[in-house]
């Protein structure tokens, strides 16, 4: 190794056996541009660090490793990832966690990328492996030339990625209700794969906290946690949790319009009709920029709630076959049909609502007379009651958590001081009693 690199892994040896984790973050801070010009001797600086010892050094390596315009060698630099994931100390990860969720980042986009590398339009890449077995028959016909297996491989990147991101979110919460920018990534790879349940102990947990990665957390991880989430949801069915997270990615404050937030409420309206069979009304803290720039960018949706509120089939029918294309193009025409699949359970629905106990009455087989009864539901039995309770114990629970989050509100020094200059302005603006 060259002398600067022997220089850094003494140095990283030094500080981490003197705890000094602050002075470390330092170090690899400044030590990128001295790794990406050893790019050859990185594997060599790997192999003189223990991965629970020195989390933070191996962690500075595997990142600059990863940073490089192109990967020589992505199986190697793959395992070297899940094995530090799988291995490192939490503890010292969580003074670096940007950097962390930073290498988080880029195998996430890698896996994706080599995902889309692999993939060929429908029928073009069957066409393409046929090609090159007969190919190899026609060179060798005594060959036995199975059928390759390249798009099943490529399909399968995503998948890898999913227990190391797992791993990965535990290591940097502090607690199951903190969200960090990786939860994104792991949904993202949840969808490409295919394989929704991994991502659910994630999504069943409402978010009290956000990791904040030393101030790389951006909001756009926020957004992708709920659009994937609630895409996730919708794949599993679970239209009511779906909701929510679309409502989520709608209502957070915003200053312009995002493209996330878009493709949110596009889905929201559709998921709306399917679960509650009209659009549920936003909360009032949404912002402006969704009247005001979202809304007339999802006409072709407003228009199908409209009619949707006719409950009328045949025009149903008719406006997706108007609007098919703008469908199609925003991936949605498989919730749309999920609409008008909804309309006829709707209107079949009304017809039975007293078999549903929607409706309290009696029909009198000889005159044919309906009577209409009050609910029979007294509220005391065993399973009412202890709805009741858990329902108690819920709002209990949030009043204790709106009770520390004042507290921790009260005592933050940037309050403090608004609340101080505001205090001064009022009292400066008021007459003096004296004078």
């Amino acid at each position: 190794m060259a002398s600067a690199l022997e220089q850094f892994v003494n140095s990283v040896r030094q500080l981490s056996a003197q705890g000094q984790m602050t002075q470390l973050c330092e170090l690899i801070n400044k030590s990128g541009e001295l790794l990406a010009k050893n790019l050859s001797h990185l594997d060599t600086v790997l192999g003189a660090l223990d991965v629970q010892e020195h989390s933070l050094g191996v962690l500075a390596v595997l990142f600059v490793k990863f940073s490089m315009p192109s990967v020589p060698d992505f199986e190697t630099l793959f395992s070297q990832v899940q094995l530090f994931i799988s291995t490192c100390n939490g503890e010292h990860i969580r003074y670096a966690t940007d950097t962390f969720a930073g290498l988080c980042h880029q195998l996430t986009n890698a896996l994706v990328e080599r995902k889309q590398e692999g993939e060929l339009p429908e029928g073009l890449g069957d066409l393409m492996l046929l090609h090159r077995e007969l190919l190899a028959r026609a060179q060798d016909p005594a060959r036995s030339c199975p059928r390759p297996q390249l798009r099943r491989c490529h399909l399968s990147q995503p998948l890898r990625g999913i227990g190391v991101l797992r791993q990965a979110i535990d290591k940097m919460q502090m607690n199951t209700n903190q969200l960090t920018s990786v939860h994104a990534d792991l949904c993202q790879l949840c969808l490409l794969a295919k394989c929704f349940k991994p991502a659910l102990p994630y999504l069943d947990v409402d978010m009290m906290d956000i990791c904040k990665e030393n101030g790389a957390y951006d909001a756009r991880h926020f957004l992708c946690y709920y659009y994937y989430g609630g895409m996730l949801y919708t794949g599993l069915k679970d239209f009511e949790r779906a909701l929510y997270f679309y409502e989520q990615a709608i209502a957070t404050p915003a200053m312009a319009v995002s493209h996330i937030m878009l493709e949110s409420y596009k889905k929201y309206i559709l998921v709306s009709l399917i679960l509650l069979g009209k659009v549920q009304q936003l909360p009032k803290y949404t912002s402006q920029i969704v009247g005001r720039f979202i809304k007339p960018l999802s006409n072709a949706y407003h228009e199908l709630a409209q009619v949707y509120s006719t409950n009328n089939p045949s025009e149903l029918r008719n406006l997706v076959t108007k609007h098919s294309e703008t469908f199609t193009r925003d991936n949605n025409m498989g919730l749309v049909k999920q609409c008008l699949s909804s309309l006829y359970k709707k209107n079949i629905q009304r017809l039975t609502k007293i078999e549903d106990g929607e409706i309290f009455a009696s029909i009198n087989q000889k005159d044919g007379m309906v009577s209409f009864h009050d609910n029979p539901e007294k509220y005391n039995n065993p399973a009412m009651l202890h709805n009741i309770d858990q329902e108690m114990l819920k709002c209990i629970e949030l009043d204790e958590r709106l009770k520390a989050m004042d507290q921790e509100i009260t005592v933050n020094p940037q309050f403090v001081q608004k609340s101080m200059g505001s205090q001064e302005d009022d009292s400066g603006n008021k007459p003096s009693s004296y004078s």
